[in-house]
């Protein structure tokens, strides 16, 4: 549901605040995430992962474009940074479309990057940082 939000007010919530993230966002697999670097977006996917039973130490896949886990029951998850990528079509390079077109879960960072070709039922998320120095989570667009 678009307009829903989420506050971390700490390291501590985030395998909370990413349970109720996922029940909120249910029927979804595909995420964007957008933010200001800095703002939490590999911290917040980490715990993502964890919930999704990825048990595997989960880091930011800034060289790598994607990294690979799985989680609970075998589901594949892939962690996506575009932020080095010099052009959209740069992700079909790295089999892009074998993975949104999966049926694994995909969280990408830096999203703008690729916007032009990313799925149009991608879920699309923006992180800011509020006065206090927590981190609101906020669904933008949920495709139905």
């Amino acid at each position: 549901m678009p307009g829903k939000s989420f506050l971390l007010k700490d390291p501590e919530s985030a395998l909370k605040v990413a349970g109720e993230f996922l029940q909120a966002t249910e029927g979804c697999r595909q995420f964007a995430f957008y933010g200001a670097m800095g703002v939490g977006k590999t911290t917040f996917i980490q715990a993502l992962c964890k919930v999704l039973g990825v048990e595997t130490p989960v880091t930011s896949p800034t060289f790598a474009i994607v990294n690979e886990y799985y989680g609970k029951d075998g589901a594949l998850v892939y962690h996506f940074d575009f932020y080095r990528l010099n052009h959209p079509k740069d992700i079909f390079d790295i089999g892009g479309e074998e993975y949104f077109d999966g049926k694994g879960w995909c969280f990408v960072e830096w999203p703008e990057k690729a916007e032009p070709v990313l799925p149009p039922d991608i879920c699309r998320v923006r992180l800011t940082e509020t006065n206090h120095g927590y981190r609101l989570i906020e669904i933008i667009e949920k495709p139905l």
